[in-house]
């Protein structure tokens, strides 16, 4: 099993919250003010650099406004 920071899972969760939060019509900036966090650690998040975890993705799908059940069955299917 690949380390979870480089797995493909991983990846393609990082661009699916890109795509939601562009989606949404958050910048960056955004995202960090809604979820009181600094802009880099979005960048990270986004960029791969940073694991999320389940807390995080519930966290993130209400600031961003999606289910994240419905990110984990996408990731799900291979």
């Amino acid at each position: 099993m690949p380390k979870t920071v480089t797995s493909p899972i991983q990846k393609k969760l990082a661009a699916m919250l890109v795509e939601l939060r562009k989606g949404a019509g958050l910048r960056q900036i955004d995202l960090a003010d809604k979820l009181g966090v600094y802009q880099s650690w979005v960048t990270h998040l986004e960029s791969g650099q940073r694991r999320i975890d389940v807390v995080e993705l519930i966290e993130l799908g209400r600031a961003i406004g999606f289910d994240p059940a419905e990110v984990v069955r996408k990731l799900n299917k291979r």
